[in-house]
């Protein structure tokens, strides 16, 4: 018996006196008991083609940007620049971010979400809007819908070591002495991404004019968070709602491991929501609403959402590990005049990235 695997899904068959027998072929849709030679290799062929034919996002390499030769960051930046404008989303490889990071963080993520409720709301600080700390279940909402989101999640924010007055607009980071090194771990990660982060934004600035270096001081020690989100396991019928209700960021650009299990979509541009897989170390990023208002719409904030698993697989819990990237809160978002023009007219009021965050926070429920 021969076993091939395609994408984590597999086709398994085998001969008899010449012919073949598919036993399984459950990626395609296919029934086959008995085929020919030639038609196997047709449909071997497919399958093979199928991830490309069906990514829903584009990939870039990171590395060919920060090492690469001229030419290639000017290729670099044409792909993720035209990938922001068309769908809101793009897939990286070559980030930067330590894959043994990553991982420790997961297992420590894991063993903070498993502690017992009360334990956890020991680290619920009243008052900081989720901002930092721990979120307990049911807390938030999509700014459009009224029925929680069906997470929790722990928040950690900029740690500013350099002398910098910007220290004392932001709360301290909440330490968790029980599982210490899920927020020592955190805090080294949330700098691994900040510094990918930072590349990435330096590639859009490139892309829209605005000279590479546009956004560093925009950046530099702003209020940026790094979110672990747990989905429990799903124990009875939902009130309508799922995982994650559609919605957009509200930040610069996120940057998202990929999540202990399926669940994230897109909604297309042709109304259709689509699953999003990322391949083996690769980091989703996607557009943010400041972004998008900062060009005017140019670049795509993209509806997403995180549905339920099947019911057969509502007991198997989902752990998610977001970074959205802000810039400091004195960021003036008005449209830039560039962005501005006959075919797109004037979409949005000016207001300062601190206001806006103020405003969202009050519409998903996390500020009263």
């Amino acid at each position: 018996m021969k076993k091939f695997a395609f994408d984590r899904e597999y086709i398994m068959f085998t001969t008899v006196f010449g012919n073949f027998y598919i036993l399984n072929l459950s990626f395609c849709g296919f029934t086959f008991k008995k085929i020919t030679p030639l038609s196997l290799s047709l449909i071997i062929h497919k399958i093979i083609n199928i991830p490309m034919a069906n990514r829903v996002i584009p990939v870039v390499d990171l590395s060919k940007f920060v090492d690469g030769t001229p030419a290639e960051r000017a290729d670099f930046v044409k792909e993720i620049g035209d990938a922001f404008n068309s769908i809101g989303f793009v897939g990286v490889t070559n980030h930067g971010i330590p894959k043994s990071l990553i991982d420790g963080f997961y297992s420590n993520s894991k063993a903070f979400f498993a502690l017992p409720e009360a334990t956890k709301r020991a680290y619920e600080i009243p008052g900081l809007a989720g901002q930092r700390g721990y979120t307990s279940f049911g807390k938030e909402h999509a700014k459009q819908s009224k029925v929680a989101d069906l997470k929790e999640f722990f928040q950690i924010g900029q740690e500013v070591t350099d002398g910098d007055p910007i220290r004392s607009e932001y709360p301290d980071n909440v330490k968790t002495e029980v599982t210490p090194q899920f927020t020592d771990l955190g805090t080294e990660l949330y700098k691994a991404f900040e510094n990918a982060g930072g590349h990435l934004l330096k590639a859009i600035a490139i892309y829209l004019d605005l000279g590479e270096d546009y956004f560093d001081d925009k950046i530099h020690n702003g209020n940026s968070i790094l979110r672990a989100i747990h989905y429990p396991p799903i124990t009875q019928e939902p009130a309508s709602a799922i995982r994650a209700e559609q919605h957009e960021d509200i930040n610069l650009i996120t940057l998202l491991v990929g999540a202990s299990a399926g669940g994230l979509e897109l909604l297309s541009m042709d109304n259709e929501w689509l699953a999003i897989t990322p391949g083996e170390d690769e980091i989703v990023i996607n557009v943010g609403d400041m972004l998008q208002r900062l060009t005017n719409n140019y670049l795509k904030s993209t509806t997403h959402r995180v549905v339920n698993p099947p019911r057969e697989m509502w007991h198997l819990p989902r752990l998610s590990i977001p970074f959205f990237l802000h810039p400091k809160k004195t960021m003036d978002l008005t449209c830039l005049d560039k962005c501005v023009t006959d075919e797109r007219p004037l979409a949005y009021e000016s207001i300062t990235a601190g206001e806006y965050l103020d405003e969202r926070l009050r519409e998903i429920g996390l500020k009263k």
